[in-house]
């Protein structure tokens, strides 16, 4: 049996949402139990036309709000990370912090992607800022990222996940409860309409 279970798959042709044609970009949404975690479900569009593609792993189950704290080290790049598309993801140490949006997509991967990722990240906002102080300080971050992908030093990753829906599966990872005042404080990535 593998580690991960798939109960369900449903595949159709779809309207593109980028090139508007019809009948041209292939939709797959699989409902996926993975251990330790519970099930979600994985959905991806993808485009031959325009080369359009969009995944996102969806939480399934509702948990308790959870705080996930992991020390980053050589020995932990392969822990198995699952990031919900509410939860906020933070390196303290230097300085990193992605919180949700609208847009946010839920993902799993293990903590060298997670690295991987906030790399691409510091590489997209080097383009976009050039003043020297934002450029300092992007190039001294992404210097700390590659050193903690190469397996140099150690910081800590903490996922805080409002809905309970992420995890970090290893026995070295901390969960605990997040105090009120910070609870209230947690973007989830979801609008928000006020009654009037």
């Amino acid at each position: 049996m593998s580690e991960e279970e798939t109960t369900e798959i449903n595949e159709m042709v779809i309207k593109c949402p980028a090139c508007n044609v019809d009948g041209i970009a292939k939709s797959i949404m699989k409902e996926i139990e993975i251990p330790h975690f519970g099930k979600v479900l994985e959905t991806t569009i993808q485009c031959k036309k325009c080369g359009f593609k969009h995944s996102d792993v969806i939480a399934l189950e509702h948990n308790d709000p959870a705080k996930y704290t992991l020390k980053i080290s050589k020995e932990t790049l392969s822990i198995r990370v699952v990031r919900s598309q509410s939860a906020t993801v933070t390196i303290p140490e230097i300085g990193v912090k992605v919180e949700p949006g609208p847009k946010s997509e839920g993902y799993v991967t293990n903590v060298e992607g997670m690295l991987t990722r906030f790399e691409g990240a510091v590489k997209k906002a080097l383009q976009l800022f050039e003043d020297e102080q934002s450029q300092a300080n992007a190039k001294k971050t992404l210097a700390e990222i590659q050193e903690l992908i190469k397996g140099n030093g150690t910081a800590t990753l903490i996922i805080d996940d409002p809905f309970g829906q992420s995890n970090i599966v290893s026995d070295d990872v901390v969960i605990s409860e997040i105090p009120e005042d910070e609870l209230k404080e947690l973007k989830t990535g979801f609008s928000h309409i006020e009654d009037r």
